[in-house]
């Protein structure tokens, strides 16, 4: 059974190509994981994730997620690699991550 996400890739205002919500979205609803190899230095499409445990690991993009703008009103967080909506983002709408998370604010 192939699971179709509620994305598609498309040129964004905010800077190059962003993703777009092709549905409404919901809050807490999965928009799919960060996926790429292991990363060893931080890049154009690097995503690094900090542990409880003080562990840092991080993914160079190889998916559509790579494609998430920054905003400072995001509507997606990422938990893990694992990507949800935090608002209801509308149909055609992009959804942005907010890019300056430190995880010593929580």
């Amino acid at each position: 059974m192939s699971h179709r996400l509620p994305h598609r890739v498309a040129p964004s205002p905010i800077h190059g190509k962003g993703l777009f919500a092709t549905r409404t979205i919901e809050p807490g609803e999965w928009l799919g994981t960060y996926q790429g190899p292991r990363a060893r230095r931080n890049g154009t499409h690097v995503l690094w994730v900090y542990h409880e445990n003080g562990e840092v690991e991080g993914r160079s993009g190889r998916n559509k997620l790579r494609y998430l703008n920054h905003s400072r009103s995001p509507n997606a967080a990422f938990d893990g690699f694992e990507l949800y909506a935090i608002t209801t983002i509308a149909a055609g709408e992009e959804i942005t991550i907010d890019y300056q998370y430190d995880p010593s604010e929580e």
